[in-house]
């Protein structure tokens, strides 16, 4: 029986060593997990630290001001026409041995829409967004860093590159889903208010928004359609004036009225900045592809996705709580990465 009994007496300290570290590695993880929230958010100089008005790309060792109509007209070079949409033609050029990108009005008619675009490419400056050199509201014109590899609608063809496919990998494309969801986040608690990405009427035209980074990150590039949603006004918003269809646009964005009525846009109605966390899990899903260990993230991922495609929009989480979900996955993947047959856990 005092043999029992002294077993005992040495195993309850062991137990609670055991539950002691177990606590405090869940400690470790909670403050890892609350820097990377705080991290997350716009930083004071971003783009090459860089002060509100100025910036820096590729070699230059100092901030320069942004370029002015002076500047632009007579120091960027175009080159050649690289896009074209239904606002702006966009031509690859040249700014002091800097390869740029220069944005040019293309049809008066969306004239408001493309300053709106400055307007916020100007306010939204930081590292979820595309670098701004400089503009020409008189021309109608406006210079941003070249990104080579395109959009994200050129993801897979790039990945299925011979020089870029050791970056096809879960890592890779987890951290660009990751990205989304962090421009998610900023535009809904930005410095000028609660935008909606309005040019997200499908998957398509959601990629073509951003511009995929040669260090393979993603930052937003075309802000032409970013209504502000002001709860405390009332305001609300609708993506365009035309009807919107299918399955990628949330429910509260199609015409509730179809067996009755004809579309109209003075009784569509509004709607908040819930119609982006929606797309998200579709978003995901592409940019996770099928490479090994995609499956562990959608596996990782399907509660929160369940969760943004609640019909009723004010059942869905905010993009700042599926930033959360997103960053604790990418982590907890990344550990289990690193353990001798991780990959069989499922």
């Amino acid at each position: 029986m005092t043999k029992g009994i002294s077993s005992t007496s040495r195993s309850l300290p062991i137990v609670l060593v055991c539950l002691g570290a177990l606590l405090f590695a869940n400690f470790l993880i909670y403050l890892y997990i609350d820097f990377l929230n705080q991290s997350s958010g716009p930083h004071a100089f971003p783009h090459g630290a860089c002060p509100p008005g100025q910036f820096k790309m590729g070699i230059m060792k100092n901030c320069s001001p942004w370029l002015q109509c002076p500047e632009v007209r007579r120091e960027v070079r175009k080159l050649k026409m690289i896009g074209q949409g239904a606002v702006k033609q966009v031509y690859l050029s040249e700014w002091k041995g800097h390869k740029v990108a220069l944005s040019q009005l293309s049809n008066q008619e969306y004239r408001e829409d493309f300053l709106h675009g400055l307007t916020m490419l100007k306010a939204l400056q930081g590292p979820h967004v595309v670098l701004l050199v400089g503009f020409c509201p008189e021309d109608h014109n406006f210079v941003t860093e070249y990104q080579p590899l395109g959009s994200l609608l050129n993801l897979n063809a790039v990945l299925g590159q011979k020089k870029y496919q050791v970056m096809d990998t879960w890592q890779t494309r987890l951290r660009l889903a990751l990205d989304y969801v962090s421009v998610l986040r900023f535009l809904h608690s930005s410095p000028v208010g609660t935008r909606v990405m309005c040019d997200s009427s499908s998957l398509e035209k959601t990629l073509s928004q951003f511009l995929l980074t040669t260090d393979f990150h993603l930052v937003a590039n075309d802000l032409d359609a970013l209504p502000e949603v002001d709860r405390q006004r009332g305001v609300l918003v609708k993506c365009g004036r035309r009807e919107l269809g299918g399955d990628f646009v949330a429910p509260e964005q199609l015409w509730p009225h179809t067996e009755v009525q004809l579309f109209s846009d003075e009784l569509m109605p509004s709607y908040d900045e819930k119609t982006d966390v929606w797309k998200i899990p579709d978003v995901a899903r592409f940019l996770l592809g099928k490479v090994p260990g995609a499956d562990v993230a959608h596996f990782q991922l399907f509660e929160i996705h369940s969760r943004c495609k609640q019909e009723d929009p004010t059942q869905r989480p905010s993009a700042r709580d599926v930033l959360g979900v997103y960053k604790m996955v990418y982590s907890s993947m990344m550990k289990d990465n690193a353990k001798p047959g991780s990959r069989d856990m499922l």
